[in-house]
């Protein structure tokens, strides 16, 4: 077993440095559901814009696209291994957008996974389109699969329904890009706002399941578990992120932080908590 890079005092919040690959099998207990926001493979050296500046697409080596038949390998490769540690009833979310979405479908039902649902994350405010030469990119998508076909999953489908005004919740969800009240601690260039993340951890897990994330970056996910009473194992490779997932966990467990984050999940997801 590899020493955690940091442990919480209680064990409920666990991040591992390393590959995902071998820092996987630090999992030593079956895990109720899997947030994994992979590598995009977006590094390109082209241009966006981002607070109103031309900036680089450019994140790290970590996403830098090699080849068609290495990233079908890798995302193989990390699928498999994750697949090993859930339980049989357990699920996975997986963000993507049009340059990595289909190659995680493809790879899903090779495994065995079912796929549930394909959610569409339209952003309220998304980067403008600079280039006017294409639409403006304002969705992301998360495939939602269970582990096995004929197993049922938890999902809490009374919670989602009263979330929407008492109608069945659709596979489209309206929600804003992080904030300003996210990023206290620092930001990583993929950060994922934390409504996001507290709909899917409510719409799938229950009070004290375990949560994992295979690509943690700063570690959405288990902030997000933390607030909700979920335990969390989170894994990254890079020193920084790492530094900044215990950050954030600190920033956390100060008089009123767990409220002030209710508070903003109770207004972007219609009173949740």
């Amino acid at each position: 077993m590899q020493t955690p890079y940091f442990q919480s005092n209680n064990k409920d919040f666990t991040l591992y440095q390393g590959d995902c690959l071998s820092a996987l099998d630090n999992a030593n207990q079956p895990v109720n559901m899997i947030f994994a926001d992979p590598p995009y493979f977006l590094s390109n050296d082209g241009l966006t814009v981002k607070n109103g500046k031309v900036q680089s697409v450019n994140k790290g080596k970590w996403d830098k696209f090699t080849t068609d038949t290495e990233t079908y390998d890798f995302t193989y490769e990390w699928l498999a291994k994750a697949r090993e540690k859930m339980a049989d009833n357990a699920t996975i979310w997986i963000s993507g957008t049009h340059h990595n979405i289909f190659t995680l479908g493809t790879i899903l039902p090779q495994l065995g996974f079912k796929i549930l649902n394909v959610i569409t994350w339209e952003k309220t405010n998304p980067p403008p389109n600079f280039s006017c030469r294409f639409f403006t990119h304002s969705t992301e998508f998360i495939i939602w699969a269970r582990k096995h076909p004929k197993v049922p999953h938890y999902f809490d489908y009374d919670l989602m329904k009263k979330l929407n005004n008492d109608k069945q919740m659709k596979d489209v969800w309206r929600l804003p890009a992080i904030g300003k009240w996210e990023k206290g601690c620092g930001k990583h260039p993929t950060q994922k706002p934390l409504p996001l993340l507290a709909q899917i951890i409510l719409a799938s897990t229950q009070k004290e399941d375990l949560v994992l994330d295979p690509f943690t970056g700063s570690s959405t996910t288990g902030i997000a578990a933390n607030v909700l009473e979920r335990n969390f194992i989170g894994i990254d490779k890079e020193d920084e992120f790492m530094k900044l997932s215990e950050d954030r966990y600190h920033d956390l467990q100060q008089e009123g932080r767990k409220q002030f984050f209710k508070q903003h999940f109770n207004r972007l997801l219609n009173k949740a908590l």
